[in-house]
C-alpha cells in the first residue's frame, strides 16, 4: 500500500468522524473505503440508545458502497478516539472485520489505523482475521485445507 494513498484515506476518515453520531460513547470514528478503481466511500459510527442497532463506520462505509454496486475492494482507513482529539489507533471489532471477508480478498485488502497522517499501521485483512470464514467456503469441494 503506497503512502500517498494511505494519506489520502486517512484525510478521508479523519473528514468522516466529524459526522459520527455517538452520543452515548462519545467515542468517534471514521472510515475511508477505497475500491480497486481508486472510488472512495466514507462512513462513521452511529449509536442508538438501544445499543444493539449501532453500526460501526466500517460497515457503513462497506454498506454505502455495496449500496452503489461497487464489489471489489483494496483497503480502508480507520481513525477513531474520544470526541475532541485522536489519541489511540482504533482497530475493526470483529464483526466489521467479517463484513471486509465477506467482500475482500484477505490476502490482498490492507487494513489502516490512524491518529494522524503521520502515524498509522497498515496490515492486511489476512493479518487481523487469520482464519476467516467468507465465501470461499461455502464453494462445493472446499476442503478448508490450504
Amino acid at each position: 500500500m503506497e503512502k500517498g494513498d494511505c494519506q489520502k484515506l486517512i484525510r478521508e476518515a479523519l473528514k468522516a468522524r466529524e459526522f459520527s453520531y455517538s452520543p452515548y460513547s462519545d467515542y468517534r470514528v471514521g472510515a475511508a473505503l477505497m475500491t480497486k478503481e481508486g472510488e472512495i466511500f466514507t462512513g462513521c459510527n452511529i449509536e442508538n440508545a438501544a445499543y444493539t442497532p449501532t453500526v460501526c463506520a466500517e460497515r457503513t462505509a462497506f454498506f454505502k458502497a455495496v449500496g452503489e454496486g461497487r464489489r471489489d475492494f483494496a483497503a480502508i482507513a480507520i481513525t477513531g478516539s474520544p470526541a475532541g482529539r485522536m489519541s489511540q489507533l482504533s482497530w475493526p471489532c470483529g464483526v466489521c472485520r467479517q463484513v471486509m471477508m465477506e467482500f475482500c480478498d484477505p490476502e490482498e485488502f490492507y487494513v489502516i489505523v490512524a491518529v494522524s497522517e503521520e502515524v498509522y499501521q497498515v496490515r492486511r485483512l489476512k493479518e487481523l482475521l487469520p482464519e476467516g470464514f467468507g465465501p470461499a467456503n461455502l464453494q462445493k469441494g472446499h476442503s478448508g485445507k490450504e
